[in-house]
């Protein structure tokens, strides 16, 4: 299986970035990872809310296939701790998907496109984060993840 992690805008915090590299790094030990950045739409002054989701729908929807699960990183998503986010991606991994794809929404979130593709939703926190940070938050928890599946010492219970 592969993961995939989609997001919208690019990250320009050097260190967020450097961060997200060490995270990617580590996690290619364990499982092929892949972040793909979309370019943050341009001339967004003339389009509405509505307009700007449907817009970035459109790229997250041409960067999935059919056999995909796509899950999307989403405030009103179920929220888990570390150890059951480990099961979450065992389970995932057992179910010979070929590609597992996690997407993050731009500042608007998704369109209702998007939401109809995927196939679940998670919640990082009810508080809100920066898309970058997100970002990191994300790939660290993948990364813990797969080292509490490998009963390695990173995560102490």
């Amino acid at each position: 299986m592969q993961i995939k992690l989609i997001a919208i805008g690019k990250t320009d915090n050097k260190q967020l970035h450097s961060l997200i590299e060490d995270y990617q790094k580590r996690l290619g030990f364990y499982i092929k990872f892949n972040l793909e950045i979309i370019p943050d739409i341009k001339k967004v002054k003339h389009l509405s809310e509505a307009q700007q989701k449907e817009k970035e729908g459109e790229l997250i929807l041409a960067k999935t296939q059919k056999s995909d699960v796509v899950i999307l990183l989403d405030e009103n998503g179920k929220q888990m701790d570390s150890v059951v986010f480990s099961n979450y991606l065992q389970k995932h991994l057992n179910s010979g998907i070929k590609q597992l794809i996690f997407a993050i929404g731009g500042p608007y979130g998704f369109s209702d496109a998007v939401y109809k593709r995927a196939n679940g939703k998670l919640g990082l926190s009810q508080m809100t984060f920066s898309h970058q940070m997100v970002r990191l938050f994300f790939i660290e928890q993948l990364y813990r993840g797969f080292t509490i599946l490998k009963n390695e010492p990173y995560h102490h219970r």
